[in-house]
């Protein structure tokens, strides 16, 4: 058993920490609490838990269709594509007035996880793998699965959201902006790679 969760924090970490949507609108919306990241992973994880379950049960070839990845691609990308131009639009009442992004965080965890074609395709290629090996130790297998990778999801959005609030005192003003920047062509470039995508698969 340990074995198999030491793999499940290897491999759910080597997935967590590469950048991607959720990781800029976390670090986007630390400016106002150290605990953005709770808060995002909660999202996330209203998403991914009953994703796990899915396949757990057998309906992760429902994604393994191509009209459900070409409407994931163009439909995720569409939203990110809205996000980050939004978040580019904002920037300036942010950090000059203190105003909120449109969008809260458990939002944000929920948006960039449910319509994230490559979140989801990991789970049903990679992560299916981890959910038939964890059937080797029954119910309790799947749970510590779950447990396991939802830790390394929330640790490490908490550790982010913690270190950009902690430092945003550093940064104010141009450079807050230029994080603000950053984070939203982050944004629109994975929808843009998202929808180009989606019609690559139905060309």
């Amino acid at each position: 058993m340990v074995p198999f969760l030491a793999s499940v924090a290897v491999i759910s970490l080597s997935g967590v920490l590469m950048p991607g949507p959720m990781f800029a609108v976390t670090v986007a919306r630390s400016y106002k609490s150290r605990f953005v990241g709770i808060k995002v992973a909660l999202g996330h994880a209203l998403v991914e838990i009953p994703l796990m379950l899915l396949i757990y049960f057998g309906f992760g070839r429902f994604y393994d269709q191509e009209p459900v990845q070409i409407a994931l691609y163009l439909v995720g990308g569409g939203v990110l594509v809205w996000m980050g131009i939004g978040m580019f639009r904002a920037r300036g009442r942010v950090v000059e007035k203190s105003q909120d992004l449109p969008y809260n965080s458990v939002v944000a965890g929920v948006v960039t996880s449910a319509l994230n074609p490559f979140f989801i395709l990991w789970w049903v290629a990679i992560g299916s793998m981890l959910i038939m090996k964890s059937l080797d130790f029954g119910v309790i297998g799947f749970a510590l699965l779950i447990t396991v990778h939802l830790l390394c999801d929330f640790g490490w959005l908490f550790f982010v959201s913690a270190m950009v609030y902690r430092a945003q005192s550093l940064w104010k003003g141009k450079l807050q902006q230029g994080l603000f920047i950053a984070c939203s062509w982050l944004l629109v470039g994975f929808g843009v790679w998202f929808l180009v995508s989606g019609i690559t698969l139905i060309t």
